[in-house]
């Protein structure tokens, strides 16, 4: 286990409410609206929290959507996972998107998103003239195998 820190939280408004999480050991803090907004069928909006938060350096955070208002009301985000380097103080927002056929109201004080704080490495980029060879050899994106194929026809893990 690591060593536990404390995430610094700035309300930038009074009605802001600070992230927290349902359970005492859930990897994603609750992030809440702020103000009350009503989501269109296929629309998308940036929702405001009312919060700046600061992240030590060497880490992220990554916002990313409540699966309850996914699998219900078809609410996710346009950007999933957003990601927040720690050199950003602008306010926290949440772009979602409602991806169903009716409208959707958020409320002030709802739960819209998650905020997952993560140890990011910082490696140093070289350029080279060739990589080692992987698994999959030269084949690309989607080379593992077709959405659907039954699974007799799926490759067995770690055959070609």
């Amino acid at each position: 286990m690591s060593e536990r820190w404390e995430l610094k939280v700035k309300r930038l408004s009074e009605a802001a409410v600070l992230p927290r999480r349902a359970h005492p050991h859930d990897a994603g803090l609750d992030l809440f609206a702020l103000e009350p907004l009503l989501l269109s069928a296929g629309a998308r909006a940036s929702v405001p929290t009312g919060l700046a938060i600061e992240l030590p350096p060497g880490h992220a955070g990554f916002v990313l959507p409540r699966s309850g208002l996914a699998a219900h009301h078809g609410i996710t985000l346009v950007n999933a996972p957003g990601l927040i380097d720690p050199g950003y103080r602008g306010e926290l927002r949440v772009l979602l998107l409602n991806t169903s056929e009716q409208s959707f109201t958020v409320n002030a004080g709802d739960r819209i998103a998650q905020l997952v704080v993560v140890v990011a490495e910082l490696p140093a980029v070289i350029e080279v003239q060739s990589l080692a060879d992987g698994d999959r050899g030269p084949a690309g994106f989607g080379s593992s195998g077709g959405f659907g194929a039954p699974a007799d026809r799926q490759p067995a893990v770690g055959s070609p």
